[in-house]
């Protein structure tokens, strides 16, 4: 097991999601347990769901010097930029660090995929692409990376890691090595992913979309609900912002079992968590809340309610945030975070909203209504296809000093 990691502050932070815009949008969604799923009103043709969709995406209008960049993954990831003042917080760390000190780390699992199902959906006579569509930055993997360090002036290392549903998880990692090393002063992480037929439809294949809003840990769940969402946090050494809440330790694992099936036993969940406890220096008991990876799919709770079964007491309180927010796939891992943040500056514990009878599976640690309590340290798990597992444990930043 690794050694404690040198704690970071998370000197601001901001999600957007289909509970709206912002963090007291979520805030809000989250203490009215309102589930911001609707019947799919998106997908190129009929498809029987429910979705998680961001209002005012196609309403968002990019600054003259990015109109170049226009997709709706960059659209969303440009009004999620707009909130909680995160523009103005990086602005400052850049004049503090210099551009070149401030790397750019952001995940997501089909970057701006939509604009080139587009593009081929209006083929011109030839097999070419539309004139309006001959934007070779925006059908790259790293469109997201590559637009938001353009939007936010940044210089520094930019990375675009996509590890399907832990790729905005995985991130605060990648930081937290460059800040060790001396590689960096600051770091913008975060994610960005979009509806997209793909998505929509590649899931569906799988036959891991319900027909209904996702019931995660319910006994009769049967499948996921797909949403979107963009959000980022700015890290900093703790000297920077003593009080402010705290990236305490991470923990990953590839376990490789299966492209889109966790491993029976959860192993590699198991070891990115152990991971993070080790990093975080804090013992299981320690943990207030969990935020879970919960995604409504047969395999993926059965396999996470039995790790907390088995690794946590009663006292650690548990729940997926997904019926509230849809599965938000490579923007999971940072909205989660964001979700665990709040939770620590306002004592709430989010409901597993959206299970009407508890699978039995599920121990006593699960929190099936919202509750009040106070939270010092708090984890948020991801777990993506191939085994990409990610844990991240936060902390007020009293109990980290």
């Amino acid at each position: 097991m690794p050694l404690p990691m040198t704690p970071l502050a998370i000197t601001a932070y901001t999600a957007s999601s289909a509970l709206g815009c912002g963090l007291a949008a979520q805030l809000d969604g989250l203490r009215a347990a309102h589930s911001s799923l609707r019947p799919n009103d998106f997908s190129s043709a009929p498809l029987d769901c429910w979705i998680g969709r961001v209002d005012g995406v196609e309403a968002c209008t990019l600054p003259t010097n990015l109109t170049a960049w226009t997709c709706r993954n960059n659209q969303l990831a440009w009004l999620g930029l707009q909130q909680d003042g995160f523009t103005d917080r990086v602005a400052t760390a850049r004049a503090r660090y210099g551009a070149d000190r401030i790397a750019l780390l952001l995940g997501t699992s089909t970057a701006s995929i939509g604009a080139t199902e587009e593009a081929y959906r209006r083929l011109d006579p030839d097999g070419g692409f539309a004139d309006d569509m001959l934007r070779p930055a925006i059908h790259a993997p790293h469109s997201l990376t590559a637009f938001a360090a353009t939007a936010l002036a940044l210089e520094g290392p930019s990375l675009t890691v996509s590890t399907a549903c832990s790729s905005s998880a995985k991130v605060f990692a990648s930081a937290a090595r460059m800040l060790q090393l001396g590689l960096i002063d600051a770091a913008v992480v975060g994610g960005v992913d979009s509806l997209c037929d793909s998505v929509l439809f590649g899931f569906n294949a799988l036959e891991l979309v319900s027909a209904d809003r996702c019931r995660p840990f319910d006994a009769a769940r049967d499948g996921i609900s797909i949403g979107e969402a963009a959000g980022f946090a700015l890290l900093e050494r703790v000297e920077q912002a003593p009080r402010a809440p705290r990236l305490i330790g991470y923990g990953e694992s590839s376990d490789a079992h299966h492209m889109s099936t966790p491993h029976p036993d959860g192993l590699g969940a198991e070891l990115a968590l152990h991971e993070a406890l080790a990093r975080a220096g804090v013992d299981a008991s320690r943990v207030d809340y969990i935020n879970l990876h919960g995604t409504a799919s047969q395999k993926n709770d059965a396999v996470e309610a039995a790790l907390v079964n088995r690794c946590f007491p009663a006292s650690t309180r548990a729940s997926s945030t997904k019926g509230f927010t849809g599965h938000t796939l490579g923007a999971a891992g940072i909205v989660e975070a964001a979700i665990v943040l709040l939770a620590i500056e306002h004592g709430l514990i989010p409901g597993n909203l959206g299970s009407e009878c508890a699978d039995p599976d599920c121990g006593p640690s699960f929190a099936w209504r919202n509750e009040r309590q106070p939270v010092s340290v708090a984890l948020s798990n991801s777990f993506g296809f191939g085994g990409n597992n990610a844990c991240l444990a936060f902390a007020r930043g009293e109990v980290a000093a």
